[in-house]
């Protein structure tokens, strides 16, 4: 194994550590250390964070991107098609709805627990996507020149889910609808028509466009789910 690859084994291993950690770790030097963080910062593997200190200059702890979890093995997704296959098969189709409709229903209290303290459409779109980020999506909020609001999601976390069972998307996508509209109707009344599309970059996953014309009218006046073109 490589000093750069220990470096990522051990950020894998022991979680966010600093440059002098990983040095004493792997008994190199810290400017050794940085340079091999650096290095892989620019290839999208490692991000870092400053953490204030109680005392002097704030610590800055480097962590693996969503990239570079992905270098290990993970059978999850494996594991989590395995599931569906096998509530399919004993529990049929309505059994699976039951299952999908619980996650989106718990998931919609945690939502609206902290959307509803967004002033605006987009305040609310910015916490989503703020969610969704803690979540694993690598998500992102846009706004156009035309005054709409996209939510850019670069990875999904549950691709093999919903690959293997496309209920976790339009479920996921009925969810947003809902969240979005929990505002006090004065604040809706006042924004303009909101165009929201969530768009999976690069996971190859699926794209979406879920297009409200009004919010207050809470419709979608159009639906489309495909593959990503690449």
């Amino acid at each position: 194994m490589t000093t750069a690859e220990r470096v990522l084994y051990l950020l894998k291993s022991r979680g966010p550590q600093s440059a002098q950690q990983i040095a004493d770790i792997l008994e190199i030097t810290s400017m050794g250390a940085r340079r091999q963080l650096e290095s892989w910062q620019e290839k999208g593997m490692v991000s870092y964070q400053d953490v204030a200190e109680k005392i002097g200059r704030p610590s800055r702890l480097w962590q693996l991107s969503a990239a570079g979890h992905a270098r290990f093995p993970d059978r999850h997704g494996d594991l989590t098609v395995q599931i569906i296959h096998q509530v399919r098969t004993l529990f049929g189709e309505a059994g699976l709805d039951k299952l999908i409709t619980a996650r989106e229903l718990e998931t919609e209290t945690q939502y609206v627990a902290v959307l509803a303290k967004a002033k605006s459409v987009k305040a609310k779109v910015q916490a989503l996507a703020d969610l969704r980020k803690l979540e694993g999506y690598m998500a992102q909020m846009e706004v156009q020149a035309d005054g709409s609001l996209h939510l850019i999601e670069d990875h999904c976390p549950i691709c093999a889910a919903a690959q293997s069972c496309q209920q976790f998307c339009r479920s996921e996508l009925a969810l947003f609808q809902r969240v979005l509209i929990y505002s006090r109707a004065s604040q809706i009344r006042r924004q303009p028509a909101l165009k929201l599309v969530l768009r999976y970059a690069t996971s190859g996953c699926h794209i979406a466009h879920l297009i409200i014309g009004n919010l207050a009218d809470a419709k979608i006046l159009r639906f489309r789910m495909g593959k990503v073109e690449t």
